[in-house]
Order: structure tokens, then C-alpha cells, then sequence
């Protein structure tokens, strides 16, 4: 038998699935029988790779099982596929059609399997993405103080901050316990901070969602974080160079990063002063800052040496 490929539509309580060739097909209860059935039904087939898409979690649990009864899993960009669809001219969506499309998604353009991670990273993602909640939340509230009309709803609000902001403080305490827990991490951490405009929640989020910094080149860990510039040229047109795609979090945490940067790293605030000088325009300048940071972290993490000015 030729080795298929599955396509998985996952929702919050079933899952579709299809293959190509076609063949195989049925839906699942995305409760642990009904995984495990699948599972089964998975393990029974010479399968090349399982593809579905990242949908804010529902696919986790089912990535998860895959992947440990030993079948190739690639958790793929819904964007990515849609346009794909919209390549192949099928615009309808319905679940048996987008498991469909998976399946020969996973055909045509073999993405490549990507090991998930352990618990101690999952359990570090899921303390920053809290940490991202808090902070938002926080936000919102602080904003509301000022412009809030009655003494109950004043009192409320403030109530709600001082609350946000223990459990922010209780957050980076968790985060700083689950570093030192691990000495791959501690090391790690250890190197990333040494970095002048590299903190604790760039270091953190580094961890936790780029686990491939420091193994890959710096041209492919720019395109994977989505800080690379894409041409967008045709003929004679010579289009703005931009960027988009890649992992957006962790790009908005490096950006943030890169602003610190430009003004107390002393390579960088020299980088950021000759771009500007030389008519690029601030954004465009602290994108290449946030690049070039981005960079000198994964030599570091790639030969283990602290910052040096020589990595200039």
C-alpha cells in the first residue's frame, strides 16, 4: 500500500478526518475515547504524515497522542492552507473539505514534522501566555480607572489592579522557578541575559517558542520569528520590502526588546544610529535592530559564549 497522508479538521468536540489518496475518512469525538479510536484507526495505515491546522489549542491533545504513539504530526499555519485551497480553487469550507484539503496539503507540500514540545515547555509557554493575559487585562483596567463614574465601580476597579498585580508578581515567580528547575534553561537564560537590552521575559519567551535558536542559520531563524524583509517586486516595480508572518508573539516581544536595545546596547544603539542617519525610517530601522539581536542570540545559544562587543 502507497503511504498516506491524513488531514485532521479539529474542532472543539469532533474531528474530521480524510486522506490522500482517498480512502480513509470518518469523524471523532474529541473526548480520550474518541481519540483513541482514532489514534487506532491511524496506527493501522502505512501514514506518511498527519497534518492539522494550529487552532488556538483544540489541536493540542490530539498532536499530543499522535505524536506519542510514534506517527509524523505537522501543525501547520490555517492561513497557509486556506490559501492553498484558494489555490486549488476550492472556496467552500465545510469540515469533510478542509480535512480534505489537509490531507493533500500534506501531499503536494510535505511540511515537515515538528517534534512537540516536552511537558517543562509546555508548562513554560503556558506561564508566558498567562503572563501576556495579566498584562493585557492590567492594561485595560488601568485605562478604565480614570474615565470610571461611582465610588463601587472606583472601587472595584482598584481592587482588580492591586489583584492583577500580585498575580503578575506571582507569575514571573513561577517563571523564574521553572528556569532554575531546569540547567539547560539556567544556562541558556544565563547566556541570553548577558546580552545588553535582553531581559527576562524576551529570555523566557525564547525558551519556551523558539526552540530552534541556535540550530538553525540567520537567515532561517529571521524568516521562522517573521523579521526577515520579503521582496515584493514584479517586473520593473521594485516594491517596499516587508515583513509578516512567522511567530507574531514572540516577534512583538523582540521588538520590544530591540527598542531597549537601540539606546543601552552600545553595537546595536551604533547599528540603529548609521541605518537612521543613512534615511531609513525608525520602524524600519528597529525592525533590523530587532533582526540583528535576533542574530547574535542564535550564535550565542549556537557556540555558548556570552556577549561579547566583538559579535559586532
Amino acid at each position: 500500500m502507497a503511504p498516506l497522508y491524513l488531514g485532521l479538521d479539529v474542532a472543539k468536540t469532533t474531528v474530521q478526518l480524510a486522506s490522500e489518496p482517498a480512502g480513509l475518512g470518518g469523524q471523532f469525538a474529541t473526548d480520550p475515547s474518541g481519540l483513541a479510536v482514532l489514534v487506532a484507526q491511524c496506527q493501522a495505515q502505512p501514514v506518511a504524515l498527519v497534518v492539522l491546522e494550529a487552532t488556538g489549542g483544540y489541536e493540542a491533545p490530539l498532536a499530543a497522542a499522535l505524536a506519542t504513539a510514534g506517527l509524523p504530526v505537522a501543525v501547520v499555519n490555517p492561513r497557509q492552507v486556506r490559501d492553498f485551497a484558494r489555490a486549488l480553487g476550492r472556496l467552500a469550507k465545510t469540515d469533510r473539505i478542509d480535512a480534505q484539503v489537509l490531507a493533500l496539503f500534506g501531499a503536494r507540500v510535505q511540511p515537515a514534522p515538528r517534534p512537540l514540545p516536552d511537558e517543562a515547555t509546555q508548562e513554560l509557554e503556558a506561564v508566558l501566555l498567562r503572563r501576556r493575559q495579566l498584562l493585557e487585562m492590567l492594561h485595560a483596567e488601568r485605562q478604565r480607572l480614570p474615565r470610571a463614574r461611582g465610588r463601587e465601580v472606583r472601587r472595584n476597579l482598584r481592587a482588580h489592579i492591586r489583584w492583577l498585580e500580585h498575580s503578575l508578581i506571582d507569575t514571573d515567580a513561577t517563571l523564574e522557578a521553572l528556569i532554575q528547575a531546569s540547567p539547560l534553561w539556567r544556562v541558556q537564560d544565563h547566556l541570553l541575559q548577558s546580552v545588553p537590552g535582553v531581559g527576562p521575559t524576551l529570555a523566557r519567551t525564547l525558551l519556551a517558542q523558539l526552540p530552534e535558536l541556535g540550530h538553525l542559520d540567520r537567515r532561517q531563524i529571521a524568516a521562522l520569528v517573521g523579521v526577515a524583509p520579503l521582496a515584493r517586486d514584479s517586473g520593473t516595480h521594485r516594491g517596499r520590502r516587508q515583513c509578516w508572518g512567522g511567530r507574531p508573539a514572540l516577534r512583538s516581544v523582540l521588538y520590544m526588546a530591540a527598542l531597549v536595545a537601540a539606546r543601552w546596547n552600545p553595537v546595536l544603539r551604533a547599528f540603529y544610529a548609521r541605518l537612521r542617519a543613512a534615511g531609513k525610517p525608525g520602524k524600519v530601522a528597529l525592525v533590523a535592530v530587532a533582526r540583528k539581536l535576533l542574530t547574535i542570540l542564535n550564535a550565542m545559544l549556537r557556540d555558548q559564549r556570552r556577549w561579547q562587543c566583538t559579535h559586532a
